[in-house]
C-alpha cells in the first residue's frame, strides 16, 4: 500500500455516516467534539461554520469542509459568534430530525451533504495528524475534479436506493475522505507530509518501506531503493519526516501490528511475521514500549471501538470484553 492508504486505514473504523438535509429559515445547530472525522458539503444555499477553536467560514455552493479531529463546531443559516451559538444552537441530532425534503422548495432553502467518519486517534499516522482542524476546500472552475466527481455520484446515491447502494454509499464515502485529504496536500504549502511524499528520494523510501513492510530493510537497501547514498537518504528523510528511516520504520510495524489486531483475528505469531518481527516475543516487547500495553489488551480495548463504530448505539458493555484473546499472549 502507499503512505495515504495506509495512514487512512491505520485510523478507519466501521462504516462512516451520511445524510442529505433540506432546511430553510432561520438554524443553528452544535455537534459536540468526538473521535473520528466530519464533514459537510454545501449543494444548494450558503451557512456558516463556527469551530470550537474560533474559526469563522463561510460555506457557498460546492464548497466541501473536512474536520478531521472531530472537532466541536456550530452550522448556521447565517454568522454567529460563540455568545450567540451558546444560546441559539440546539443539538445537531435535534436539528437532523426536522430536516428532510419539502413539497415545495423554498427560496432560501440550504441543501447539503454531511456525515461522519469513525476514527481509532489512539495512534494516529502524523500525515493525519497534522491535517489542520478545517480542510475548507472552496468550489473553484477546474478545481478538485475528482472531489468533485465523487461529490456527484455521492449526492445521486443519496437521492434514492437503488440495487448496490448499501456497497456503493459507504465506498463513495471512503473516496470522498481520500479526495480531501488529496486536495489540502495539492494545495497546502505547510504540511510536512506533502513536502515528504513530494520529494522523490523520501517518497521512494517511504514507498518501499509501505510496499513490503516485513522486508529485511537496512539503510543501505532504502538508499538503494531511492537511488542515494546512505548519508543523502539519511539527511533527507529526517528533516522531511521528522525521524530518521529506521525509526520510523519499527515506529511503522507496530501500528501496523496494532491495526492488524484491531481488524483481524490472525495470531500475535502470524502478525509478528507480516510486519518483519523474527518471533511473536519480539513484537510484544516493541508493542508495549510504543503503546503501553499487551497486545492482548489491545486487541481487546480496539475490538470494543470497532464494535462501538460499527453500532454507534452499542452500550458500553460491548467495549467491555475481558483481555483473553486467542493466540495473543500476555
Amino acid at each position: 500500500m502507499d503512505v495515504v492508504s495506509d495512514a487512512i486505514s491505520a485510523v478507519h473504523l466501521g462504516h462512516p455516516w451520511s445524510h442529505r438535509v433540506r432546511t430553510s429559515g432561520s438554524w443553528c445547530a452544535r455537534l459536540d467534539r468526538y473521535d473520528g472525522a466530519g464533514f459537510y458539503v454545501v449543494m444548494k444555499g450558503n451557512c456558516w461554520l463556527l469551530t470550537d477553536g474560533g474559526a469563522s467560514i463561510p460555506l457557498g455552493v460546492g464548497d466541501a469542509v473536512l474536520l478531521p479531529h472531530g472537532s466541536g463546531h456550530v452550522i448556521a443559516d447565517s454568522p454567529v459568534d460563540a455568545a450567540v451559538a451558546e444560546e441559539k444552537a440546539v443539538p445537531f441530532e435535534q436539528w437532523l430530525a426536522g430536516t428532510g425534503p419539502r413539497a415545495r422548495a423554498d427560496r432560501d432553502e440550504i441543501e447539503m451533504l454531511c456525515g461522519k467518519y469513525w476514527l481509532d486517534c489512539s495512534r494516529m499516522h502524523p500525515l493525519m495528524a497534522e491535517l489542520p482542524e478545517v480542510v475548507h476546500l472552496p468550489s473553484r472552475v477546474g478545481s478538485h475534479l475528482e472531489l468533485r466527481a465523487a461529490i456527484d455520484l455521492l449526492a445521486g446515491e443519496q437521492d434514492e436506493m437503488r440495487p448496490g447502494s448499501c456497497v456503493a454509499l459507504p465506498n463513495l464515502l471512503d473516496l470522498l475522505l481520500i479526495y480531501m485529504i488529496r486536495s489540502w496536500m495539492n494545495e497546502t504549502t505547510s504540511g510536512a507530509w506533502p513536502r515528504a511524499l513530494g520529494d522523490p528520494v523520501t517518497a521512494a523510501a517511504l514507498r518501499a518501506m509501505h510496499s513490503k513492510p516485513a522486508a529485511p530493510w537496512s539503510n543501505d537497501h532504502l538508499a538503494a531503493e531511492a537511488g542515494v547514498s546512505r548519508p543523502t537518504l539519511a539527511r533527507r528523510f529526517t528533516t522531511l519526516v521528522g525521524r530518521p528511516p529506521m525509526t520510523y520504520l519499527t515506529w511503522w510495524r507496530v501500528i501496523l501490528a496494532a491495526t492488524l489486531l484491531r481488524d483481524t483475528r490472525e495470531t500475535l505469531a502470524t502478525i509478528a511475521g507480516r510486519v518483519g518481527y523474527g518471533s511473536p516475543y519480539a513484537l510484544s516487547h516493541a508493542f508495549e514500549r510504543e503503546f503501553g500495553t499487551t497486545p492482548g489488551r489491545y486487541r481487546a480495548q480496539a475490538t470494543g471501538r470497532s464494535a462501538s463504530a460499527a453500532n454507534p448505539q452499542a452500550t458500553s458493555k460491548q467495549a467491555d470484553i475481558g483481555d483473553s484473546v486467542p493466540g495473543v499472549s500476555e
